[in-house]
């Protein structure tokens, strides 16, 4: 569940730190009061994508952090040991920072994070339906994605997709092959020639690097025996040689030892240089026995990195990028010899349509078991919410096979008894939607598994009775999980466990917007101020605190 929102110099917020109740949560305030500010501010903070002008004027950056409590949410726990992310105490704290020139930062429990983690996130732990969710729902692609999660068909539905597509890509493959058999045969052979000459090269990266240094070797094989000749001399051959000099100063030292104990050191310094040439020298004899001009090898050397290099330039590639072209060019060979293979490529598709058709069929077998009971179950909100009579109906129409299935989802509603059912999207009037509307996300929603749920002024066109009857499924829904709501109808903000208001404060000839949590006589007021009327009498107080007094 969502436990706190820190707002920083967001639009018209300077600072703002709400922190939220389980159960059944409303927010009020006057038109403009910066009510819609909280959604926005918690969807950036869900990975939302900014627009410009969202920084506090004067400000140099927005800062967002949402905190959730996460015990019960073994997916999301899941997704956080994928994705690297430490679990501290069951907490998840997302932030995100938004400067004033568009740039912004990401960060999940401290940890830097991608936009992209961030709406990952989000899909466990918030749901928002703003006032435009009434309209998405008008899209069948919207329904039969409401309808699938409430079936619990999601995870099917996009395994039938994927073999959908796994399906086509073979038929297209082998279309494009019968089309373009000649094509194909000829490239075929011409690779053969190729994979040929290659393998025939047996040619390996790690070769290729030590014949670079062997012919570096070998090619300046006379100026290393000369100059390790003179290393020796300088070291200790010559008569003035480094090891001669050493023993003399060694000598030297430790008679002088003698008399001061403090050339100890420098007497060690000395032991481990003089130990050190040694090794050096003995280590450049041992070089010189087995070292030795070979000119045939050097011809052998020089032949292969020719050779080498013609491969490379016959096929415009560098020599150490040869062995990666071999297999581009073996496994497109593989490829074309599948399909050359007597029907192998039709076997494929044959049985990527079985694969199909399977999961169609089981995804097709659990909507048409799950539509009736929906259906029943919305038809029964309906008559809650003043829809006396109507009916909603899940329909199933058959199709050709798609990526969505073997049929076409789709939402038909009747709004009174007589009335033949019609798609969602031909009901008249902004009210019936908005009730309907709720009605499917109240039933819908039982089903998820996501925490927290935020409505944005959906009760837009409800009044009267049937917004009270709005506020009761709201504070029903809340009993299982944390439902926010922003509402402008006294009906709804009555029935809130929680009451947040929203306002607007002047602050050094700045607006700005500010909330506080209301007791039980600013609740009053509040609840009174929405009941209308220029003045707020007492009996208008006497109305709200009836209203109060009856939840």
């Amino acid at each position: 569940m969502l436990q706190t929102l820190s707002i920083r110099d967001f639009v018209i917020v300077d600072a703002l730190n709400i922190e939220f109740s389980t159960g059944f949560t409303v927010l009020t305030g006057e038109t403009g009061a910066g009510k819609s500010i909280l959604i926005d501010a918690l969807s950036l903070a869900m990975g939302a994508r900014g627009e410009g002008g969202i920084t506090r004027a004067g400000c140099e950056k927005a800062e967002i952090s949402a905190s959730f409590y996460i015990a019960k949410l073994e997916g999301l726990k899941a997704w956080m040991q994928e994705n690297e992310i430490p679990n501290d105490d069951d907490q998840l704290l997302c932030r995100r920072v938004i400067y004033a020139d568009g740039r912004s930062r990401a960060f999940i429990n401290g940890q830097p994070a991608t936009i992209q983690q961030l709406k990952d996130a989000g899909e466990f732990l918030v749901d928002i339906y703003s006032q435009n969710a009434h309209h998405s729902l008008l899209k069948l692609s919207t329904q039969r994605e409401i309808f699938d999660d409430y079936c619990g068909l999601s995870s099917l539905a996009a395994q039938t997709s994927s073999a959908f597509k796994q399906w086509q890509t073979l038929y297209q493959r082998r279309m494009e092959m019968e089309q373009n058999a000649s094509k194909y045969a000829d490239e075929l052979a011409e690779l053969r020639d190729k994979v040929r000459e290659l393998v025939q090269l047996a040619f390996a990266v790690d070769e290729w690097e030590n014949l670079q240094q062997e012919h570096s070797r070998l090619s300046h094989g006379a100026s290393l025996l000369a100059g390790c000749e003179q290393c020796r001399e300088l070291l200790s051959e010559g008569e003035i040689s480094a090891l001669r000099q050493l023993s003399t100063a060694q000598t030297k030292l430790q008679a002088l030892r003698d008399y001061d104990a403090n050339l100890d050191e420098a007497l060690g310094s000395l032991d481990s240089a003089m130990i050190q040439l040694d090794e050096t020298d003995r280590f450049l004899n041992r070089y010189l026995q087995r070292a030795e001009l070979d000119p045939e090898r050097l011809a052998e050397i020089e032949l292969r990195i020719q050779t080498i290099h013609a491969a490379s330039r016959k096929y415009r590639v560098r020599p150490e990028e040869l062995s990666e072209l071999l297999l581009q060019w073996q496994a497109r060979m593989a490829e074309l010899e599948s399909v050359q293979a007597d029907g192998e490529l039709a076997r494929q598709e044959a049985a990527a349509k079985l694969a199909y058709d399977a999961l169609a069929e089981k995804l097709s077998e659990g909507r048409h078991q799950k539509a009736p009971e929906l259906s029943h179950k919305i038809t029964g909100e309906m008559q809650r919410l003043s829809l006396a009579g109507g009916r909603f109906d899940v329909a199933l129409s058959p199709q050709t096979p798609a990526s969505t299935g073997l049929e076409q989802v789709e939402f038909l509603v009747a709004g009174h008894v007589g009335v033949e059912a019609r798609p969602l999207n031909k009901v008249a009037s902004g009210g019936e939607l908005s009730r309907v509307s709720l009605a499917i996300r109240v039933v819908t929603a039982q089903q998820g598994s996501v925490p927290t749920m935020i409505f944005d002024e959906v009760d837009v066109g409800i009044g009267g009775g049937v917004a009270e009857v709005v506020g009761q499924l709201l504070n029903q829904l809340g009993a299982g999980r944390q439902v926010l709501v922003i509402t402008h109808l006294p009906q709804v903000a009555s029935q809130g466990a929680q009451h947040l208001n929203v306002k607007k404060i002047q602050r050094d000839n700045v607006t700005l917007s500010a909330i506080e949590p209301l007791d039980e006589s600013a609740r009053v007021e509040e609840i009174a101020r929405m009941l209308g009327g220029v003045e707020i009498t007492e009996t208008t107080r006497q109305h709200a605190r009836e209203m109060l007094a009856s939840e």
